[in-house]
């Protein structure tokens, strides 16, 4: 096993990975190059940068990696509003991946910090 499959936030990383996949599953298909795309890679980036950065030579590259994840979660909160105001995402899935997302930024942050110190 690699060490960054024992991280916490990793699996929770491909957890959202995944909600984000069966989501997205029901969007438009003519969106399935558009918002459909950019959310599913956006939420793989999140996990990829973590598998990435842990491969580092210092806790100071592996930092700039979460940043990146970091940003990668961002890009999907603001594509899920989207989402949800063209109707392809009802209030109660945009709860739930928006609690998920809130969760995990607060996992990376730590992470980030931990790194730092």
């Amino acid at each position: 096993m690699f060490g960054f499959e024992k991280l916490d936030v990793r699996q929770l990383a491909i957890e959202y990975s995944d909600d984000v996949y069966a989501t997205t599953r029901s969007f438009p298909s003519d969106e399935r190059f558009g918002l459909t795309n950019q959310l599913r890679r956006a939420s793989v980036s999140i996990s990829s940068n973590i598998a990435e950065g842990s491969s580092r030579s210092s806790r100071k590259e592996f930092g700039r990696f979460i940043e990146i994840a970091f940003g990668s979660l961002l890009e999907t909160v603001s594509q899920l509003s989207i989402a949800k105001r063209q109707n392809f995402l009802d209030q109660p899935n945009f709860d739930r991946l928006y609690a998920a997302a809130d969760r995990l930024s607060r996992m990376l942050s730590g992470l980030k910090n931990s790194l730092d110190s």
